[in-house]
């Protein structure tokens, strides 16, 4: 059996020892500035080959070199620009090669701007610096704005992006900040958003009966008092409510959690400054990218295990934090009275999404929220903080909203006019316009019916904005999802993607690749087409179509979707399956010992009957099942729960080994026994190994069958992918037995980036008719 070393060294070793090549896009201040000479003499210096253009949509950048000189360039271009540029937003994803042979200059695109929305843009330096100035007119003001920062998304209610066309429309600008307006030279020349404290939005406090306490900057100094004393107050800021309290007072981080009805999962922090961050928690030189970059994301950090000064409640069981800085001036003031991080969670009830409006979150927020801290600045579409982690030297989105949304995803050829409406959990919906393919920010679980209020209200927002008339909709497989329900009762032609194929060609689609490929499509559920639950795949991608050539061994879910609640329900029923009904008298192992005789007789009835016990092939079952084998957890309180806290309990052990598997061919379908692993799981002396063996065998079981097979391009997605272990891993190992691994990056793996994937399945098939 091979063994899997240690995937703590360098991540990205493997892909190091090969060139790649690097696509940027940059959006701002950064065209007759001298940026293209800067980005020549930066290329030159580094060795990096490849090409430089202007166009209407920004400046575009591409370089082949290997990957440690291409992280160079990505952080000097923002480090090191021409001191007079600004960037709004910056694009990068890590391709192919392009074979160029030297770096050059290229003539600027001529044309028009296309139709692009930028997303909501932490504040920039020079509006940082005006709202700290006693002496300047915006002094202290929460929405201090210019060209290069602000609003965007949240506030568009149609193109073209004048401010008649915004919620910024009822502000009549004073003589002041109408000159700045019209005038070409100034930074805020057609800065739509553009205000001051003469004429623009303003803040109140209110209590909880709609009160108004105070106004303007005693408001903000209030809100401020009121988070020293332990209360909650919701927070009105860009694209909705955050809900803040304390992160260092366990007592108000545990009345959040049990006002929020949200148990364990963890809560987002926002840090007063970099140096507190740095503090509390280990960074790379992505991470500080990251963290300090215009698109301003929560970014998840391993935190210090000694000296940090935060409530036990904020993120249990978990190494991570999710943590990041202040983004508006609303923020940047209200945390420079703090010094201390405080929990940002979304002003929501859990499965419910963020609320936008101050009205509503009197209404929706009432007993969770003491105070709240508001504004008279519509915002017109929800955009959530967006979350991103780093992966193998590289960014990899998790959450797609704030600073990210609704930023296309370019395909290499032009596409009919299309809609894509998602999947049922983590939804994002899409449109095609031309090459173009935009991807709303993140809507979130389709449980409730305001998320189904807000899936509809996006749809009907990027009809409007796009002027979209799809020639058809694309939906998942599923026919009980939600979205799947929308687009069958729309009316139009309806597109039914299955789940994981979408979610190929979606890495696909974002790393510019063409099929063949081996799709290693791994999560927790998604619908087959033999109408059983898949979840661990392996499908090779061609031009028109897919084919499933491998997968893990089917096992039974006792109770169906009680079962993805329940881990110690899926290893019941993998002892079950190996074991026969001797699994039931097992009482020395922690899922047996996890249910009452009863259950266990209930139980054991579905099973050997087959009782409401649909077949499923899921990977993230399996690391369910582990995760309660070896007693981390029984029962989940949020989706993820038993394989994030397997993933984190790998922690500093270190271990090569891996447990044996079985590969079997049926007609040249394959099929991967987990039995044997289970075995050995079983008979483990419990040293503490066992998720790192875990994990390594599941890397053994994708090299085994990437032999078999034999096609050079293996590309990793689906929402095991989040797994910085497990993607890590595979992608080393992989490349040292001579394929080329592809993941994710600007997309999500999870269901986040199934929209884009239906785009593309939907595209090759009108395409075909």
């Amino acid at each position: 059996m091979a063994q899997v070393a240690s995937a703590s060294s360098a991540a990205a070793a493997a892909s190091n020892s090969s060139l790649r090549r690097l696509r940027t896009v940059i959006r701002g201040a950064v065209q007759g500035v001298g940026f293209r000479p800067f980005v020549y003499r930066l290329a030159t210096e580094l060795g990096l080959r490849g090409w430089i253009t202007n166009s209407g949509q920004g400046v575009f950048i591409e370089v082949d070199g290997h990957e440690p000189a291409l992280r160079q360039f990505l952080t000097r271009l923002e480090r090191d620009k021409p001191a007079i540029s600004y960037i709004q937003s910056i694009e990068s994803s890590f391709l192919d090669p392009g074979g160029f042979t030297r770096f050059e200059i290229r003539e600027s695109i001529v044309g028009e701007k296309t139709a692009l929305i930028l997303p909501d843009l932490a504040t920039c330096p020079d509006c940082l610096r005006e709202i700290n100035d006693p002496r300047d007119r915006r002094y202290r003001y929460p929405f201090t704005n210019c060209t290069n920062c602000g609003p965007r998304f949240s506030i568009i209610e149609s193109l073209p992006y004048d401010r008649p066309n915004t919620t910024m429309k009822k502000f009549v600008m004073c003589v002041q900040c109408s000159r700045e307006y019209h005038t070409p030279e100034d930074r805020r020349f057609h800065a739509q958003p553009n205000a001051c404290p003469e004429c623009g939005p303003h803040l109140e406090l209110w209590s909880a009966a709609g009160d108004v306490l105070a106004v303007h900057d005693d408001a903000l100094v209030a809100a401020a008092e009121a988070i020293r004393r332990e209360q909650v107050v919701a927070v009105k800021g860009l694209g909705g409510f955050h809900l803040m309290v304390d992160a260092r007072n366990e007592d108000a981080v545990k009345r959040l959690r049990q006002r929020k009805g949200r148990e364990e999962k963890p809560f987002a922090l926002m840090y007063p400054s970099f140096a507190v961050v740095r503090a509390h928690c280990e960074l790379s030189p992505c991470e500080q990218r990251l963290l300090r970059s215009p698109e301003s994301p929560i970014v998840l950090l391993r935190r210090r295990s000694t000296g940090v000064n935060l409530a036990q409640s904020i993120a249990p069981r978990n190494a991570y934090l999710g943590v990041m800085l202040p983004y508006t001036p609303l923020h940047h003031l209200l945390m420079a009275k703090l010094h201390f991080p405080v929990v940002a969670t979304s002003g929501n009830l859990s499965d419910e999404p963020i609320c936008t409006d101050e009205h509503e979150a009197l209404r929706r927020l009432h007993g969770i929220a003491d105070l709240f801290l508001v504004h008279d600045r519509p915002i017109l579409r929800h955009v959530d903080d967006s979350i991103v982690r780093e992966i193998a030297g590289r960014e990899l989105v998790l959450r797609r909203a704030r600073g990210f949304a609704p930023l296309p995803v370019q395909l290499p050829g032009d596409c009919p006019s299309l809609l894509a409406v998602g999947a049922h959990q983590k939804n994002t919906v899409a449109s095609s316009v031309e090459r173009q393919v935009f991807i709303s920010q993140h809507i979130g679980d389709l449980e409730t019916s305001q998320s189904s209020e807000a899936f509809q209200h996006v749809i009907a927002s990027f009809r409007e904005l796009y002027e979209l008339r799809p020639q058809a909709i694309a939906c998942d497989l599923h026919p009980g999802y939600s979205s799947t329900q929308y687009a069958l009762e729309s009316g139009e032609p309806v597109i039914a993607v299955q789940h994981h194929y979408a979610h190929v060609l979606s890495c696909m689609a974002e790393n510019d690749l063409p099929p063949p490929v081996l799709g290693i499509s791994w999560d927790g559920t998604g619908y087959g087409t033999d109408g059983t639950i898949w979840g661990g795949e392996f499908l090779r991608v061609g031009e028109r179509s897919f084919t499933r050539v491998a997968h893990l061994r089917t096992f039974a879910l006792p109770g169906g979707d009680k079962a993805v609640r329940e881990p110690r329900r899926v290893a019941l029923a993998l002892l079950y399956e190996v074991f026969g009904t001797i699994a039931f008298d097992m009482g020395h192992l922690e899922p047996v010992r996890a249910f009452s005789p009863g259950e266990l007789r209930v139980l054991r009835g579905m099973l050997e009957k087959q009782v409401n016990t649909p077949i499923t092939s899921s990977a993230g079952r399996l690391f369910d099942a582990v995760a309660s084998l070896i007693g981390l957890r029984q029962v989940c309180s949020f989706e993820g729960q038993a394989a994030m806290e397997l993933e984190f309990a790998i922690g500093g052990t270190f271990c090569e080994e891996s447990y044996p598997f079985e590969v079997h061919d049926r007609d040249g379908h394959l099929i991967l026994d987990w039995e044997p692993m289970l075995r050995a799981i079983v008979e483990d002396p419990g040293d503490g190994s066992v998720p790192r063996k875990f994990h390594n065998t599941l890397v053994c079981m994708m090299v085994a069958v990437a032999e078999r097979l034999g096609e050079p391009k293996i590309v990793l997605t689906g929402g095991c992918f989040q797994n910085k272990y497990l993607t890590e891993t595979a992608v080393r190992h992989l490349s040292s037995a001579g394929f080329q691994p592809y993941w994710h990056q600007r997309v999500p793996p999870n269901d986040g980036g199934i929209s884009l994937g239906q785009i593309a399945a939907a595209a090759i098939q009108i395409a075909q008719e």
